[in-house]
């Protein structure tokens, strides 16, 4: 199964990497929020897929986060990712957005600090 990823399968570049608590907290909210958005910079954390085949696609995405102060993390699979997106294709990064009013608007900040932990 393509989410069964071990320790070996992840490329050491994909850092901070989820654990599977954080992963699963994380594609949760990701499927239930809207996503696309970093350079409006309304993006309230960017999460990417650690499987990205060459990784190298997605390594821009890090330097632009910390350019713009927003926290990104990885997770194991883009097969997973895509699912959280809606979407029956693997996606290789999302942002999350929280419209105003929205339910999730009180999740954003300990899923934040979540993230910022894993960078220490």
């Amino acid at each position: 199964k393509a989410d069964a990823m071990t320790e070996a399968d992840v490329n050491p570049k994909s850092h901070p990497l989820a654990d599977a608590h954080l992963t699963k907290k994380l594609l949760d909210l990701v499927q239930r929020s809207s996503t696309k958005t970093l350079n409006r910079v309304i993006s309230e954390f960017i999460v990417m897929a650690a499987d990205a085949e060459p990784l190298e696609i997605i390594l821009h995405l890090p330097l632009l986060c910390e350019d713009k102060n927003v926290p990104y993390v990885f997770v194991r699979s883009k097969q997973a990712l895509g699912r959280a997106c809606g979407v029956s294709r693997p996606v290789i990064a999302c942002s999350v957005t929280i419209k105003e009013g929205s339910q999730l608007k009180q999740q954003i900040p300990s899923i934040q600090q979540s993230i910022e932990r894993l960078l220490v």
